[in-house]
Order: structure tokens, then sequence, then C-alpha cells
């Protein structure tokens, strides 16, 4: 039979728990979400002592296994996918505009048939100051000519764009994404406070990596990062991987804004392999002890994240475990605009990962499909 059913000792929804709790499934679909059930007549999976919870999702990741999107996206979304992300955008580095749209037109066949979420543009309008792992000499500014076609080129694929709002056009720009329905994200930025809010008030709702690529917050010049915590319009993207910010500074952002916490990996190629030397668009970088760099500098060039580590390293840090789930599934759907994944309910996509006492996944399943996982389930 095609509907069946999924028990655990404890469901969480993504806003409820059920303790025990179970999850009824037809084909790809979720159809019953709540508490165990005595009337049944269909096939039963009982995985005893886990937490089910919603399918990952990452707004934010260049690569994995070796190669980044543009190499190989389905390489890149397996490996995410054993690590309990079910949806992920994909992430493209600054390069030329002509390379850019030879990408988008090739990622975009995986969107339209709904194995990738989007694209997100992560550059070439940036600030040169603050351009991290970006090849300085393709940036540009955001002209909304520019702009406009490179989203023509997505035919409605591109969802979300990185951008500096100070530059020339940056502004236009931002209105012309939200006018478009795409997300605006300020990042690699030089903004001031006012022009951050200026750009907040034409259209940005995201915080692309909050902190990392734009001025530290300071207290006679706050900078972007004042303005972007403040505004309840706007999410907040978080890297957790130790390196790119001290967990005791995540904790406490999850404590002001935890509603708008939005944890990524922004993983490059190296993620799940060993250290050396990779690529993070046109530039060289080294991996050591697991974190990226461009080589020979000391630039973080994207990370080596996953977002099961990421949710570790949250509960580790004191974090709810509650409150970094949701940062991991109904937080950035909600981003992005998905309303059938991030959350378990009837109607909703069958992506549901089993998480053992010490928050590792042990199981995941992809539109009702089960994958990679440690759980031997009992019948």
């Amino acid at each position: 039979m095609s509907t069946w059913i999924l028990r655990a000792e404890r469901v969480f929804t993504g806003e409820v728990e059920h303790a025990p709790g179970e999850v009824v499934i037809d084909g790809d679909r979720i159809v019953r979400v709540g508490p165990v059930s005595t009337a049944v007549d269909a096939e039963i999976v009982d995985l005893g002592a886990v937490t089910l919870v919603p399918g990952f999702v990452d707004v934010h990741s260049h690569g994995a296994a070796g190669v980044a999107f543009s190499e190989d996206p389905d390489k890149v979304l397996a490996f995410h996918r054993s690590h309990g992300t079910t949806s992920m955008i994909a992430s493209l580095v600054t390069e030329p505009l002509a390379t850019l749209h030879q990408q988008i037109s090739d990622l975009a066949p995986l969107v339209h048939r709904g194995d990738l979420a989007g694209i997100h543009l992560e550059g070439p309008w940036l600030a040169a100051a603050y351009k991290g792992a970006h090849a300085e000499k393709y940036l540009r500014d955001p002209d909304p000519v520019d702009v406009s076609a490179v989203l023509e080129v997505g035919e409605g694929t591109v969802r979300m764009v990185t951008l500096a709002a100070e530059r020339a056009g940056g502004l236009e720009s931002v209105a012309l994404l939200r006018d478009r329905g795409i997300v605006a994200a300020l990042g690699h930025t030089a903004a001031d406070h006012a022009t951050a809010v200026a750009a907040i008030d034409a259209g940005v709702t995201g915080a692309t990596h909050l902190f990392n690529a734009m001025p530290p917050l300071h207290h006679r010049t706050p900078g972007p990062v004042l303005a972007l915590m403040a505004d309840p319009r706007v999410w907040l993207e978080v890297i957790l991987d130790g390196v790119h910010l001290s967990p005791d500074l995540v904790a406490w952002l999850f404590e002001v804004c935890g509603d708008r916490i939005v944890l990524i990996t922004d993983a490059m190629a190296a993620t799940g392999c060993c250290d050396g030397a990779y690529r993070l668009g046109s530039l060289p970088v080294d991996v050591r002890d697991g974190i990226a760099r461009i080589a020979g500098t000391d630039t973080i060039a994207g990370s080596t994240l996953t977002l099961d580590a990421a949710l570790h390293h949250a509960v580790t840090a004191g974090v709810d475990w509650r409150a970094a789930v949701r940062s991991l599934t109904v937080l950035p759907a909600a981003y992005l605009g998905l309303d059938d994944v991030g959350l378990l309910r009837a109607g909703a996509r069958a992506d549901l990962l089993a998480l053992d006492d010490q928050w590792q996944v042990t199981g995941v399943w992809h539109r009702g499909t089960p994958g990679v996982g440690r759980v031997t389930p009992t019948r």
C-alpha cells in the first residue's frame, strides 16, 4: 500500500511537539502528523527512541564532495542530503557576467524539475573592501540593466541575490529584485548604518552571513549590523562552524533574534573531503584542519560545514534544540518563501529526519523515500 506511518518517541513538526508521535505518508506527501493513533490501516515503521524533525533547508551553499554546484550539482545535492539537507539553493560566486549566464543556464533545469529550490547569486555586485573570497577583478556596480539581464537568463530560477547596496545602482537593483519577488540580501558590503536602513526600506530582507564580510558593529559607527539586527523584516544568516563566529555570540543572537536566525553552511567544494588544495570560483583555496582560506592568505573562503554539524554546534553552545531545529527548517523555508518544505504538516513534502539523543542524523527521508542513515527500523 502507498500509505504508511513513521512513528518515533518524539515528533517535532517545527512548531508542535508530539511524544510519542507519528507521521502518516502517502507517496511523497505528508497526510497527517500528530499523536500515535490506535486505529490504523497502513504499514507502520517504528523508529523507537529518536526525534523526527523536518528535513533541513540550506539557503547558502556552494558545493561539497570535491565539486561546486556549477560542476556537478547532483553530487553536491546527494552529499548534503546524506547529512539531512533535503532542500537547497545553489550559490554561485563572483564570475564574469558571461560565465554566470552559462552557470545559471546549466542549473536552471534542476530548479524547474524541483531538485534545487533556486539559484543564489553571491556577486558580482559586491564591495571590494569586503570581497572575502571573491575575485576583485570581476566585481562591478549593480547596474539594474545588468541585474535584469542576469535574471532573464534564469527564467524565474534565481531566488536570491546578495549585493552591496551602497554601490552605484544598489538601491535601484534592490527595488528591482523586490518587485520580481526575488530575495535581496545585503552582504559583502561596506554600507554605513543609514545606507543599510535605506536598503531595507528598498526591499532587502536578508543579511548574508551576518557579521562576516561587512563592517563590525562599532559604538559610534554601528554600520550595517545594527540595522540588519534591529529590523524585524530581515532574516539573519549565520555560519555556525566555530570559525566564522564565536559560539557565544551565536547563542546571544538566538536570545535576541531567535525567530529570524537562519543557519547556513556556506559550504564549498572541500566539504566532506580531506585537507588540501581546492578552488572557489576562480580563486585557489587551501584547506587546513577543515578550515578553508584563500591560498597564501588568512581570508576565510566559505566553510566545510554541514547543517547536521551546525545543529550540534548550536545545541553545544546552549541553544534550545527546538530553536536550533527551527533555524534549520521552518525559518529558512519562510525566508525563501517555500511553502511545502521546512515544516511537518498535512500536504507538505515528505522530507523528514531522525535525530538520536546526541542530535546526530540517523535517518533521512526525501520525498517519502528513505536515504542514507543509521536507523534500523522495526516493522
